[in-house]
């Protein structure tokens, strides 16, 4: 009996010459310097990115004119170790408001040595998102993915002095 079981979770991981306090506060503090500027929902240029540092806040985009688009909410935060967000991102590239309907994406931090942090995104329960949900998982895990942003937040790291 053939059977295909669909993939419904995206791993990636980095290490980064970093100890583990540091290496969770330039993710989460500055997120938005290595989030690619180019992956924007809003209708104008992004001014910034916002990561509110708690559980209930969330990461959002404000445009050139003040707009905002709020596309993941803060669901656990524990310095250093982790933190846990949602996606509410459609498989159309648009805000999702039905949280049922959204995934999760978790970084965790391990400290390998002192100076040395593994950091881990799990991007799960992506069938959540319904019918196209394949396209956000091939879109999350593809080179324009995470492994884009966990590479330009290693090289701010590494350039962060």
């Amino acid at each position: 009996m053939n059977r295909h079981v669909a993939v419904t979770l995206v791993r990636q991981s980095i290490v980064v010459e970093a100890p583990i306090a540091r290496a969770f506060k330039v993710f989460t503090e500055e997120f938005g310097n290595f989030k690619p500027s180019e992956h924007n929902m809003l209708g104008v240029e992004i001014a910034e990115t916002v990561f509110e540092p708690r559980v209930g806040g969330h990461i959002y985009d404000r445009g050139a004119d003040g707009s905002e688009c709020r596309w993941a909410r803060v669901l656990a935060y524990d310095p250093p170790d982790r933190v846990l967000l949602s996606w509410d991102i459609s498989p159309q590239w648009q805000i999702e408001t039905d949280p049922e309907k959204t995934s999760e994406w978790e970084v965790r931090f391990i400290a390998e040595t002192p100076n040395r942090t593994r950091v881990e995104i799990e991007h799960r329960e992506l069938d959540r998102h319904g019918g196209g949900w394949e396209g956000v998982r091939d879109g999350v895990a593809g080179d324009q993915g995470w492994p884009l942003y966990l590479q330009r937040y290693a090289d701010l790291l590494t350039h962060a002095g």
